[in-house]
């Protein structure tokens, strides 16, 4: 789509990634119009990961009657993390938000993202990470989560007590410069951090699931957690953000903020 001027171009992309969701689609839609009229214009795309039930159908007959909202599907389950880079890669709009296909991330809860990327005069503010307060999940969830976080926060030094809640929002281009792999949407904060960025954070409300069934357990969690996390404590450690020297020859990558502010 082209846009004929630069005010039909939407201001924030909500991205939320969908996996066997098809009870939930309509629900979360008519909330993202109501709780993004004030950001207006926006757009929202729905990934389909692969689902084996009528997700796909129905994220397209809830787009005629919402015009803000998209479908985009892979053709197999490539897990959240490439669901949600696939929905920020077909984004419009400078500012991402996003949020699980679940229902369990309030879409009231946006705004609270969004606003402060889309009013930060600095250009140095890349992430803003929502925060469950008051989670609806079972006993052995809340404690694995817990630990994780725990032990993620001590490695990395993330400064951020729940980086599994899928309410996040960042500025397109930043995440897109970051390295790319399997539940990726779990270390943004280290990442952006290890970029430059500013990192803020919200607290934002959860709720229980009303209709599907979670795609994680615990066990499958853990196994993969392991590995994630070292993984991003050697790039994190084997980062150099170098200091630009004035007249130096441009280069096609535009400076971090970091490296901005090393320059002034």
């Amino acid at each position: 789509m082209t846009f004929e001027n630069a005010a039909d171009r939407p201001r924030v992309t909500i991205v939320a990634p969908m996996k066997n969701e098809a009870e939930n689609v309509v629900q979360l839609a008519e909330e993202i119009a109501e709780a993004c009229a004030a950001l207006a214009p926006f757009e929202a795309i729905f990934v389909d990961d692969g689902s084996d039930d009528d997700t796909a159908a129905v994220i397209d007959e809830a787009a005629t009657r919402l015009p803000f909202l998209r479908r985009v599907s892979h053709a197999k389950s490539c897990g959240q993390s490439a669901a949600v880079r696939t929905g920020v890669l077909h984004a419009r709009a400078p500012i991402v938000c996003t949020l699980d296909g679940d229902g369990q991330n309030p879409p009231s809860e946006l705004p609270k993202l969004a606003l402060p990327l889309l009013e930060d005069e600095t250009g140095t503010l890349g992430l803003i990470c929502g925060q469950r307060v008051g989670r609806q999940d079972t006993w052995s969830k809340r404690y694995a989560s817990k630990f994780a976080n725990r032990l993620r926060a001590w490695m990395l030094k993330d400064d951020t007590r729940d980086t599994g809640c899928g309410l996040k929002g960042f500025r397109r281009e930043a995440f897109l410069a970051v390295p790319f792999f399997d539940h990726l949407h779990r270390y943004l904060p280290a990442l952006f951090k290890r970029e430059g960025w500013r990192i803020g954070h919200v607290d934002v409300t959860h709720r229980a699931r009303e209709h599907g069934a979670s795609k994680y357990t615990n066990f499958g969690r853990a196994l993969v957690g392991i590995t994630d996390l070292l993984g991003v404590w050697w790039l994190l450690r084997r980062r150099k953000l170098p200091q630009i020297a004035d007249g130096a020859p441009s280069v096609a990558a535009a400076p971090t903020p970091r490296a901005q502010e090393m320059r002034s």
